[in-house]
């Protein structure tokens, strides 16, 4: 009866201390997967400021009390929500074909330093890819480059998982600004 008492505790800790040194081969694979598809787009975002209408491609629908719908909020954009219907791109030009739709909002959600939560799709309308990809996340934008999760996909992008690395490639104050979205698909089902 006492061997029994003892053997049950022993194997628990026998199977605990295993577990801790020896480390499961999923964590390493997952830490060496290749992405199943790489992407590179470009989408431009032009604010409406109450005077540039025909060319606006983003509005602000929300502001704190201090701030207003025509004008980023200051200091740091603190409390601004925009909405936007962006044009992407193939390459960095804002006059090239578009191959789809950035449509989603994000929103300035610090005080003290500029930063937005983004949620937005990639919708796309050409022939080389249908369906959408969507994206959420923080985006530290004083970094030179930030990652966001891709959350899925419809048509091509059915259920993509991934990462998109962005970087702010041109940007002229508060009216434009063109990012570079690099994606990198780990999980694919086309």
């Amino acid at each position: 009866m006492a061997a029994k008492s003892i053997l049950i505790p022993t194997l628990f800790l026998s199977f605990l201390f295993s577990s801790t040194i020896f480390p499961s081969q999923s964590f390493k694979l997952i830490s060496e997967a290749k992405p199943c598809k790489e992407l590179v787009f470009y989408f431009h975002d032009i604010l409406y400021l109450g005077y540039n209408r025909a060319n606006a491609t983003s509005v602000i629908i929300g502001s704190p009390e201090w701030g207003n719908k025509r004008a980023m909020a200051k200091p740091f954009n603190f409390g601004d929500l925009v909405v936007f219907d962006d044009p992407i791109t193939m390459d960095n030009n804002l006059h090239s074909t578009p191959v789809g739709r950035a449509q989603g909002m994000y929103s300035y959600d610090q005080q003290n330093i500029y930063g937005a939560w983004l949620s937005f799709s990639f919708v796309f309308n050409s022939t080389q890819h249908k369906g959408s990809i969507n994206f959420a996340g923080a985006d530290p934008l004083m970094n030179k480059t930030r990652d966001i999760s891709v959350v899925g996909g419809t048509g091509d992008f059915f259920m993509a998982r991934g990462i998109a690395t962005l970087s702010t490639d041109a940007y002229e104050g508060d009216v434009y600004f063109r990012l570079k979205a690099d994606i990198k698909l780990y999980e694919c089902w086309k």
